[in-house]
């Protein structure tokens, strides 16, 4: 195995990595600065009300991406065990 093969096989999975959690990191972002910019307008600092929303809205979010998220899994995967059999 080259350093080369490693080094395409690491930025493939940070590449994958990044691809699959920006859905979710984003929609807990903007609910983060929707609520945020509601607490600043009307001055209600409760911390329950930033923390159950993104819970909820990140739940959901997994939860529609999920389908995408397995099958880039999966192909990544199918891509691995073939290359098995080439290293070997």
């Amino acid at each position: 195995m080259s350093i080369d093969l490693v080094i395409e096989i690491l930025t493939e999975a940070f590449y994958l990595v990044l691809l699959i959690l920006a859905p979710i990191l984003g929609a807990g972002l903007i609910v983060g600065v929707i609520i945020s910019i509601f607490q600043a307008a009307t001055s209600i600092q409760e911390q329950t009300m930033t923390f159950v929303p993104k819970i909820v809205i990140t739940a959901i979010a997994v939860i529609v991406a999920l389908p995408f998220i397995t099958d880039k899994m999966i192909a990544f995967t199918h891509k691995i065990f073939n290359l098995i059999s080439t290293v070997l």
